[in-house]
């Protein structure tokens, strides 16, 4: 069987944080390899660091220890306009907290990382369109997120983030923020649009039931990485 290709991978990580004589060494000497389509969940009790790895997979912090690879690419050696080109580029993100633009519609919230890669709105209005009517928005698609409830919010979030069709989406607990029925909802979505599109994901999630979804699980624990089993 040929393997998929790597869309992210990260070789002797580390993390420290230094203030002053204080120095806090978050994790060290992480491997991780995510290949096209795969799903990953990171779990790990809370200061673990799981953030912290989702923000440098993300190339949205700088590690103090090894190289992250995002498309083959390592990400210390581009500068930040192509970091940045890479990452609404390659990788889509959904946090907790819904992170959409206030004054702007849905609609206008999903075309936004197609409007930053420079494409014309009457090419992007039609792409976000679409897909705000998969996660069954398209009654919703001229409400602001104050005007939507919570998982429908979440569920624009899921949109703007596929909207690119990256190789990769990082997911930072996308339901931690949800009741129960609403989370296992946003999470059957984007398992079923990883599916269809052939995404990555990889999900930091507090919640064994469902990280036991997905098609590979790892807990961050002493700042190491290690494989859980399945009766973990």
């Amino acid at each position: 069987m040929t393997p998929t290709r790597e869309v992210i991978r990260c070789e002797g990580l580390g993390k420290t944080y230094q203030e002053g004589k204080l120095r806090a060494e978050v994790f060290d000497h992480l491997d991780l390899t995510v290949h096209a389509g795969e799903t990953v969940a990171i779990v790990g009790a809370s200061g673990a660091g799981k953030s912290t790895l989702l923000h440098l997979l993300g190339g949205l912090d700088t590690p103090t220890a090894g190289e992250v690879h995002v498309e083959g690419q390592a990400l210390s050696k581009l500068s930040e306009n192509d970091r940045g080109r890479l990452r609404n580029r390659a990788l889509g993100f959904v946090y907790q907290f819904h992170h959409l633009l206030p004054e702007f519609t849905a609609l206008e919230n999903v075309m936004m990382p197609l409007l930053i890669r420079g494409e014309a709105p009457n090419a992007a209005a039609p792409k976000a369109r679409a897909l705000l009517e998969r996660v069954g928005l398209e009654h919703r698609l001229q409400h602001k997120p104050g005007e939507l409830s919570g998982g429908e919010r979440q569920r624009a979030a899921v949109a703007r983030a596929l909207v690119t069709h990256p190789a990769c989406v990082l997911g930072d607990e996308p339901t931690g923020n949800l009741d129960e029925r609403t989370a296992a909802k946003v999470f059957e979505l984007m398992i079923e649009l990883n599916r269809e599109q052939q995404t990555a994901l990889v999900l930091v999630t507090h919640d064994h039931r469902l990280a036991r979804k997905l098609d590979r699980r790892l807990e961050l624990t002493r700042g190491k990485l290690q494989p859980l089993r399945d009766g973990d």
